[in-house]
């Protein structure tokens, strides 16, 4: 079915298909046509950070910013969902046009700018919603919140989506917020997550049930900085750990329309320089931090390699615009094929 609508969505703005696509599979999921887009998979049982998951795929953030779409996605068999990016308030993000296909490369460039209607409305869609699996919730901070004060606006958002996420996502790592990428360096990265921990552990005892909270980081790093990261999370005790964002290099994509549009690029010229990430993080973590590989996944032996480098789960989004849900159980299926139930 997806095949059928593709090259109608192609037709349009990047963001408009972007937004139609998601008011299709509601539309499919509340008519009960969802069977339609592809096949649920069969389960994978897996165990990580203290979590059950179905399968280990997953939807990365930036899909469904505001969580309005949860149950709709769940149902086309992802074994959990991440919604976000959140921030404490709504905010617009950058001028349009800012999303942008590159369907030779099987690619997508965005400077979205964490577009959405603010941490309150997410969590009054994530309570509405029927999803009893894993939900991750992704949070960071507004366009105008100076650095020096960013880690507030990530305490807020903590506390907010704390009750109803199965874990947080802390997103220092987009290339769309000016400055944002600078709470990646050494010491700055030390206070920071300490802060946050102490806030999670203390939520922790106010609710009776700790959430994991996991940082993701960007693919652009040198070896020296991702040296200094590895020492941050493991002294920090994270729970988990995503690589990685998108990246602003342009090497893979070189002379190709939009290759000169600033943003964020994601989707299968991501692959090899996220998993080297990836890779590298493992090498680095050993098996004290559980890792999720995110970027470039476009069919399932994309997932099977991420599981090679050391991830326990993969996301994707970009690889939904040129394979549809499809993909979902291709990934699932390469994993089982790779060596069974995950633990």
């Amino acid at each position: 079915m997806y095949a059928l609508a593709r090259p109608f969505l192609f037709c349009l703005d990047a963001e408009r298909a972007h937004d139609l696509a998601l008011t299709s599979i509601e539309a499919a999921y509340r008519t009960g046509l969802n069977p339609l887009l592809a096949p649920k998979p069969v389960p994978l049982p897996t165990r990580v950070f203290g979590i059950d998951f179905a399968n280990p795929v997953g939807l990365a953030a930036g899909l469904d910013k505001n969580g309005a779409h949860v149950d709709a996605l769940a149902a086309l068999g992802f074994g959990f969902i991440e919604v976000g990016t959140t921030t404490p308030r709504a905010q617009e993000g950058n001028p349009r046009p800012r999303m942008f296909r590159l369907p030779e490369h099987e690619a997508v460039i965005n400077r979205l700018g964490f577009n959405n209607g603010g941490v309150d409305a997410l969590v009054r869609n994530v309570e509405r919603a029927k999803f009893a699996g894993p939900l991750g919730i992704n949070i960071g901070k507004n366009k105008d919140t100076p650095n020096e004060r960013a880690v507030d606006d990530y305490l807020h958002c903590l506390e907010r989506v704390y009750a109803r996420a199965s874990y947080v996502t802390v997103n220092i790592s987009s290339p769309n917020t000016q400055g944002l990428r600078d709470l990646q360096e050494e010491e700055t990265l030390k206070r920071f997550v300490g802060t946050l921990r102490e806030r999670q552990e203390r939520l922790a005892a106010q609710h009776g049930a700790r959430k994991p909270m996991l940082l993701k980081i960007a693919p652009d790093l040198g070896e020296t900085k991702l040296d200094g990261i590895a020492a941050v999370l493991l002294a920090a005790k994270i729970d988990g750990l995503i690589c990685t964002n998108t990246t602003i290099a342009r090497e893979a994509i070189a002379g190709a329309a939009h290759a000169h549009e600033a943003g964020g690029l994601s989707g299968k010229p991501l692959m090899a320089k996220a998993t080297a990430v990836l890779r590298g993080m493992a090498r680095r973590l050993g098996n004290r931090i559980p890792l999720v590989g995110v970027g470039g996944i476009t069919r399932g032996a994309d997932a099977a390699e991420k599981f090679a480098a050391g991830a326990s789960l993969v996301q994707f989004y970009s690889g939904l615009v040129f394979r549809g849900p499809a993909l979902i159980g291709d990934c699932v299926e390469a994993l089982r094929a790779r060596g069974g139930e995950t633990a």
